[in-house]
């Protein structure tokens, strides 16, 4: 920051204050004439640049607009901005040089061509601090009716490109996962045919074990297809929340019924609580029967080394006393090291790879169960502790008879 001796030792050498220097140097880059002390607010001994004579209509205008505006005069000194700038720009200061607070060299530039040119310019640029974000800027040329020299003025606006790129890349990672994914077990797929047509062409025996390996490989294929299909049509229809009431005691009890198969398998003992009252929810049932049967079979894989896994179907309340219904799927395992549960809900986020993949875990199902509790306004909490196993909570809106209507949670 300049002091007070510093700006005065340089009007001492030149005859002129720092700001009325730096508006010169900025009317050369634009290849315009000095004007000396004729310019706009570069008086000699003036050490506070003069206001424009349109600077209150401007400033109005300004702040009406949405999108982060800035208006700088001919000899690109800030005019006024908006609230929104100033997010962009925290350095914004009326009545001084642009150059100061806007240090990128790609907006830099796009001002210089479009004072030069007088031709509206657009440039995209990646503003590291204080958070990435990207930003298309239009810096437009306007005349305004007036004085020649008050009258051409720049209208920089920009448009915060931060969630479209955002959403970009999420879209890349997740191709590149899911095609990851895919081409695993495409190639053991693909390995086992070529040995069953050639070394292993008569050995009856290497054929039923190869074959029951490409059965198990064929069926995480589909499992992930179906996976991704069911993910995709939750994120389609997110924007519309369901408004079927759904009783949840009978979808915890096909979900239960549906996977006791693979619990005796397992050796592990499944208890549900529920209360006698019915608890209701706006819903699509499918789609909560998807859910739950995602976090029981994760219970009933991940939590079997404490043979018990414990679901309860309780009425409760969100933070801002609004009535939800809370699923509680609580396993007595080995449990998951806290550094993982921030996480556990991002697409292909696996704790353990090797132990999800011989699971036949496809990476997607938290995920699917955090959409689709999105979709109901609800939510998922997870609790655990290493060594004594986890508990997932789905947070769904109870659906009141009395307002015949469902309460997001908070």
């Amino acid at each position: 920051m300049m002091t007070t001796e510093a700006a005065e030792d340089g009007k001492a050498r030149t005859g002129q204050p720092w700001s009325v220097r730096l508006g010169r140097a900025w009317r050369a880059l634009l290849g315009e004439p000095d004007y000396g002390p004729f310019a706009l607010g570069a008086a000699a001994g003036t050490e506070v640049a003069i206001a424009h004579p349109h600077a209150a209509v401007i400033e109005a205008l300004v702040n009406g607009l949405h999108a982060p505006a800035i208006v700088l005069d001919r000899d690109g000194r800030v005019i006024a901005f908006n609230s929104a700038a100033a997010s962009v720009a925290p350095a914004l200061r009326p009545r001084e040089p642009a150059l100061i607070s806007l240090r990128t060299p790609e907006l830099v530039d796009a001002i210089r061509r479009a004072g030069k040119r007088r031709e509206p310019q657009r440039v995209e640029f990646f503003d590291r601090v204080p958070l990435d974000r990207w930003f298309e800027a239009f810096v437009t040329p306007v005349k305004l009716p007036g004085l020649e020299r008050t009258a051409d003025l720049l209208l920089i606006t920009f448009n915060d490109l931060t969630p479209l790129r955002r959403v970009e890349q999420m879209r890349a990672d997740f191709i590149a996962n899911a095609s990851h994914e895919l081409r695993t077990p495409l190639a053991a797929l693909l390995g086992f045919i070529e040995t069953l047509q050639g070394p292993a062409r008569d050995d009856a025996a290497a054929r039923e074990k190869f074959l029951g390996i490409m059965r198990v490989q064929a069926a995480r294929m589909a499992r992930l297809i179906d996976d991704l299909l069911s993910l995709s049509r939750i994120e389609l229809n997110a924007h519309l929340q369901p408004n079927t009431p759904v009783e949840l005691a009978p979808v915890v009890r096909q979900v239960v019924d549906g996977l006791m198969t693979l619990a005796r398998d397992r050796g592990v003992d499944m208890k549900v609580s529920a209360p006698d009252e019915p608890l209701v929810v706006l819903g699509e049932r499918d789609e909560l029967v998807r859910a739950l049967e995602n976090l029981v079979e994760n219970a009933l894989k991940y939590g079997a080394a404490g043979k018990r896994v414990d679901i309860t179907l309780v009425r409760g309340q969100t933070r801002a006393g609004t009535p939800e219904v809370r699923i509680t799927v609580r396993d007595f395992g080995l449990g998951i090291p806290p550094e993982h549960l921030p996480r556990l809900t991002e697409r292909f986020y696996r704790v353990d790879v090797a132990d999800s993949r011989s699971q036949g875990g496809t990476g997607l199902g938290l995920a699917l169960v955090k959409h689709v509790l999105n979709r109901h306004g609800g939510r998922i909490t997870i609790e655990s502790t290493p060594g004594a196993g986890a508990a997932f909570t789905m947070h769904i809106p109870l659906h009141s008879a009395e307002t015949g209507q469902g309460r997001k949670s908070q």
